[in-house]
């Protein structure tokens, strides 16, 4: 071909007869009307409108969303899930992903039924479906998809860096619905949650017992985003957050007025928080090599006089990310009791994926 189109759409001259054959079109004469027709369609890059249009807006890790889309995000989600948002269908005609290499019953729901609330198609694929299993690159895999998708949410239990890669292709936004070490969405929701809750985020304290699994990274990231906020982790030894990323997250707090601190003391529990925080002790159901890994967790069990040995006389909530292993991170009474928001806190998983996928849509 003498000339070529571009990957955005700028069609020039027509192709050889040879070349014709080679792709399968019929009619050379047919040429004129396709290049005619792709070039009444935008282009996706404007380079009037700044570096920023020249990119998918992708959802990778909360630290990279930085504390002002963070917010924006939060807000947003709070909105839809009290009913102040009403912004119709502005996915219309937008088509997601939803690639799930790892089991799921909230996430996958919730970004299944927010895609479909706000007017976009969805596709979904399970770990056996795209060719990667048979040798396909992830960076092929996503220039291929982005042709047909405008953004792909992703949950492997895997390295974040298998998601940078299927976003290599710059078109198509990606969204970390969860990574061996960050589980992002699932914090948006949770400070949704809280904000509904208590009306406010700065100046809460979150005490989080347990696992320093992906969850307990991003809330430690999302925490030292957010002005004024508190966590509290308190991990059994060998299993907390690494150093990095507490380091990372207090380096990110100590800009905001925020506090973020661990520790593997049961006898030394704050008081008066605002919320108790706890995640399955078993992550994706991911087996643990120590053989004697239940007798270090016990300890960390949430029971009803943990809650009354941190609780504020009054308001302190129960959170947990779901699914629960009953009677092992917490037990029946504190999860169906009065204080746990535990399952409208998973109705925010919905919340934070419409807003998340609006706003990798530009429409906020």
């Amino acid at each position: 071909m003498a000339s070529r189109m571009g990957h955005f759409g700028a069609a020039l001259d027509g192709p050889s007869t040879a070349e014709v054959r080679a792709h399968g079109i019929a009619n050379a004469a047919a040429w004129p009307r396709v290049t005619q027709h792709l070039a009444q369609i935008p282009l996706m890059i404007d380079a009037t409108e700044g570096n920023e249009a020249m990119s998918a807006r992708h959802v990778l890790s909360i630290a990279e969303l930085g504390p002002d889309v963070l917010a924006r995000l939060v807000d947003l989600s709070t909105d839809i899930a009290t009913g102040k948002w009403d912004g119709g269908q502005p996915l219309e005609g937008k088509v997601v992903g939803i690639y799930f290499r790892k089991s799921s019953t909230r996430t996958r729901t919730a970004f299944t039924v927010g895609a479909m609330k706000l007017g976009a198609h969805t596709i979904a694929y399970g770990p056996n479906d795209l060719q990667i299993v048979t040798g396909e690159t992830l960076a092929d895999t996503g220039r291929v998809l982005s042709n047909f998708l405008d953004i792909l949410v992703v949950r492997t239990n895997e390295s974040v860096d298998e998601m940078k890669a299927l976003g290599a292709q710059g078109v198509m936004s990606v969204v970390n619905a969860m990574s061996d070490n960050e589980h992002p969405t699932q914090v948006i929701g949770d400070l949704s949650a809280i904000k509904e809750a208590k009306g406010r985020l700065d100046g809460i304290h979150i005490l989080y017992l347990g696992e320093g699994n992906n969850t307990a990274s991003a809330l430690a990231l999302a925490v030292g985003l957010t002005p004024g906020m508190r966590l509290t982790l308190v991990t059994p030894p060998g299993y907390g957050l690494d150093e990095e990323t507490v380091k990372q997250a207090q380096a990110l707090a100590a800009q905001r007025g925020a506090s973020v601190t661990q520790h593997h003391r049961m006898d030394d529990l704050p008081k008066d928080v605002d919320v108790v925080y706890t995640a399955r002790w078993l992550t994706m159901g991911a087996s643990k090599k120590d053989t004697d890994w239940l007798d270090k967790f016990r300890p960390y069990t949430i029971t009803e006089e943990v809650m009354r040995r941190v609780s504020r006389p009054e308001g302190t909530l129960f959170f947990h990310d779901l699914p629960a292993m009953r009677g092992y991170e917490v037990v029946d009474e504190v999860l169906d009791g009065p204080q746990s928001i535990a399952f409208r806190q998973a109705y925010h998983k919905m919340t934070s994926a419409m807003a998340v996928l609006l706003w990798c849509a530009r429409q906020v």
